[in-house]
């Protein structure tokens, strides 16, 4: 099986090395990246059986667009963005089933990209065109289970779990970095709370942008859970919340 790649920063370049280590035949496209099977041209994945498209979202849909003229109908293209609303509005000539793995680290780029990314993610998969279990296949070599939801479930979900987090973890870098005194005696905790703030700018501009509405719905729902936990049982409270946290890692 012949798999190609659009798009080798952090996720794509880990499932590039991936399948490779899994002895795929795989071809990558690049604007930036160089090496054995990287390409600059579309061209090179006509007779690919799937394809993975792992570019900014602000660039997903004209990709999408382009492949439309390069790709047969018996092709698996799959996006990775982390909204999938906005490319579930049109059906494409080829079996387009749009995903999201949800793994990834605050840094960016190839050189930061590594074999192993995906194992024990969940891989998120809408399929409002269809399935394949080509696709369902590949992602479990990959060491991911895939979860079937629906577009708009999937970006109310995100909100909650990963957009939301990154907007708190800038704000809070916000309010305390012109004390100079916080700033000075900061450890591992705020550390560990501000690390999301280094999220790539592109795609974190691209999150809090298409995806505002959930946020703002999400930080209602934070705001009102400050609320409860500052005006009931604060001890009952968190003994709950680390009990059913240990339970999920």
């Amino acid at each position: 099986m012949k798999i190609g790649i659009i798009g080798l920063g952090l996720i794509g370049g880990s499932i590039f090395k991936d399948l490779k280590k899994l002895n795929y035949d795989v071809v990558g496209v690049s604007k930036s990246q160089t090496g054995e099977g990287i390409y600059k041209d579309y061209s090179i994945l006509k007779d690919c059986e799937i394809v993975f498209v792992c570019s900014a979202m602000n660039k997903t849909l004209a990709i999408l667009d382009e492949l439309e003229n390069i790709l047969p109908p018996q092709t698996i293209v799959t996006d990775v963005c982390s909204l999938k609303q906005f490319v579930c509005q049109k059906q494409r000539p080829y079996k387009f089933i749009p995903s999201h793995p949800m793994a990834g680290t605050e840094k960016k780029g190839f050189e930061n990209s590594f074999d192993g990314m995906f194992k024990g993610a969940k891989w998120i998969i809408t399929p409002v065109f269809g399935q394949d279990d080509r696709l369902i296949e590949i992602i479990k070599q990959l060491g991911a289970t895939p979860v079937i939801t629906t577009p708009e479930k999937h970006d109310e979900a995100v909100a909650l779990i990963s957009h939301m987090p990154m907007l708190i973890s800038q704000a809070i870098f916000k309010t305390a970095q012109d004390n100079n005194l916080a700033m000075d005696i900061a450890s591992s905790g705020f550390r560990d709370m501000t690390r999301l703030a280094m999220s790539n700018e592109e795609m974190a501009n691209d999150m809090i942008t298409m995806n505002a509405e959930n946020i703002q719905n999400a930080i209602l729902k934070l705001y009102k859970s400050i609320g409860d936990l500052t005006t009931s049982d604060y001890f009952e409270q968190i003994k709950e919340i680390k009990s059913n946290r240990q339970k999920m890692f």
